[in-house]
């Protein structure tokens, strides 16, 4: 622990497990506290892997916790624009200030695209998109009133910068977040809070859980030919969440304090060809 973001607080969605919970326990190593959502709960119908639980939530404040840090963790959608307000006023009544904001929380639902119902577009595009949003717009006011600046972070993914097969609503969210970033950057520059997206390949996370390989590899059936489009140039095909929580965790920290507007893979090289 180098203690990088002392004194600092992160708000964090999606952080039961997963990429969420290794961004929280990441960030609560280098000295920030942590005000921590998660549905916890049934997710869209299109989705096939398993969802959080209110344990999987319970996990991560005991593992923040067990760096000698605090964290306020509630069971929050990220589609409730209200709830997400009330979970960081709450925070900031506790720990006085915010300084970060990571949007991870999303859904991956593998799918042709001929079997793509508008139900289940919509539902995509509500979660990581709109979801998105309130989160950004639940804590940047905070983090400008505390006048210090700060560091906003969107998890995009591969498919935000190239894209991935038999994932069209996925595939168009997470190109959103990267031009969500960008415009955030651009106007709140002037408040010194720097916003970047982050854009992981395969990570090894629950969202491989459930009905979820089945869905991909009958998603796959219907066109081999693109099963290698994100064939990646290093020897590591899968990270691990803690490899992309420690690229998070940097942009959060002063070392990266000149950098905004960024679209950052993580990806071992699979979206440069």
């Amino acid at each position: 622990m180098s203690g990088r973001l002392t004194g600092r607080v992160a708000f964090i969605t999606g952080a039961a497990r997963g990429q969420g919970r290794a961004h929280a326990v990441r960030m609560a190593r280098e000295g920030a506290d942590i005000i921590a959502v998660d549905i916890a709960g049934k997710l869209p119908s299109c989705v096939p892997y398993d969802h959080a639980t209110p344990e999987d939530l319970a996990e991560t404040t005991r593992l923040v916790e067990a760096t000698g840090r605090r964290i306020l963790a509630s069971e929050v959608d990220i589609r409730d624009a209200d709830g997400l307000n009330r979970a960081v006023d709450d925070g900031v009544a506790a720990f006085g200030r915010l300084d970060i904001i990571v949007a991870n929380a999303g859904i991956s639902p593998p799918q042709v695209w001929n079997e793509i119902t508008v139900e289940d577009f919509r539902d995509v595009m509500d979660v990581n998109v709109t979801g998105t949003f309130n989160t950004v717009m639940a804590g940047a006011q905070k983090i400008i009133d505390g006048g210090r600046g700060g560091s906003i972070i969107l998890i995009s993914s591969a498919a935000g910068i190239k894209l991935q097969p038999f994932m069209v609503h996925y595939t168009a969210s997470k190109h959103a977040l990267t031009g969500m970033a960008r415009a955030f950057a651009a106007e709140l520059g002037k408040h010194a809070i720097r916003v970047n997206s982050v854009h992981p390949g395969p990570v090894n996370t629950a969202m491989g859980s459930g009905d979820m390989v089945t869905a991909l590899a009958r998603a796959m059936e219907t066109n081999p030919s693109l099963q290698n489009m994100m064939t990646p140039f290093l020897p590591t095909w899968i990270l691990e969440p803690e490899d992309v929580a420690d690229v998070v965790c940097w942009l959060a920290t002063d070392e990266s304090k000149h950098i905004t507007a960024a679209a950052i893979p993580v990806d071992q090289g699979s979206t440069q060809y």
